[in-house]
Order: structure tokens, then sequence, then C-alpha cells
């Protein structure tokens, strides 16, 4: 496992994350309203990202150390029903991982944040169900998430 650091847009939270692979996984976003009644995972990575997808990367909940500031969390339902918990910048609002708890003791880790991050290489996408029409393939893609 090599170590990465990473810190938000306006540099007040910082850490460190262990990782296997520093990959991206990218999360495609559906350009859909939202369903009143129900908040799809892919609808919520593009109302947090406002672009088409998400770059992540996945890591174990005790493999991050935030080194710097505090993080405030917010929480929302994912596609599968169980609560999404979001960490994120209290003042640039950057988000620097999520925990989706029917994950596991795994977490979503931003890897767009991470430095040397643009040099990673996209290993997957997720949600290609919802990638536009004009966005090419650029990953093994997944409709949903993985199984």
């Amino acid at each position: 496992m090599t170590n990465y650091n990473g810190h938000c847009h306006c540099g007040q939270t910082e850490w460190t994350v262990k990782l296997d692979d520093p990959g991206h996984i990218l999360w495609s976003v559906a350009l859909l309203p939202l369903d009143e009644n129900k908040d799809h995972h892919c609808d919520a990575c593009k109302i947090l990202s406002g672009g088409e997808h998400t770059l992540n990367t996945l890591a174990g909940k005790d493999d991050i150390k935030i080194t710097k500031g505090t993080l405030k969390t917010y929480d929302y339902q994912g596609d599968s029903g169980n609560p999404v918990h979001c960490y994120y910048c209290p003042n640039c609002t950057s988000h620097v991982y999520h925990h989706q708890t029917v994950m596991g003791d795994k977490i979503v880790i931003r890897t767009a944040l991470l430095e040397g991050g643009k040099k990673f290489k996209v290993n997957a996408e997720i949600f290609g169900k919802d990638r536009l029409d004009w966005q090419p393939e650029l990953a093994k893609t997944f409709p949903g998430p993985p199984e």
C-alpha cells in the first residue's frame, strides 16, 4: 500500500490515505431531475460535483487519517436504501470521502483531491447506465454498482 496526501480546495483540511491501487473509479451521473420520493446515488453525485461523474476509489475506513482540520458530515439515503455519510471541509465544502453503509468498512475517497491524482488511470465506471450519450466509455463499465 502507498500513502497519498490530499487537501481540500481552501487548504483548511488535509489527510493521508493508504491505497492499494491509485486508479479512478468513475461514478457516472444522470442529468435528470431528482425523483422527490427517492434520492438516486448517481443523481446525488451529479449535484455534489456539478458534472457528469465523480472521481473516486475505495479504501478501508482505517486507511484515512485527517492530519489538519476537522470534517463536517451530512447523510442521505443511497440507492440501496441505506445511509450514505458524507465527510467534507466545513469551509470550502470539498468532499473528502463518503461512507456508504452498505459497503461495510470501505469508504469512497475523492481521488481528484489527492496529490498526483491527475495521473491516476481510470480503472472502472459504475452507474454507466446514466452516462451521457456523447461521453465515451473509458474503462470496464458496470450499469450500476459492481456486484
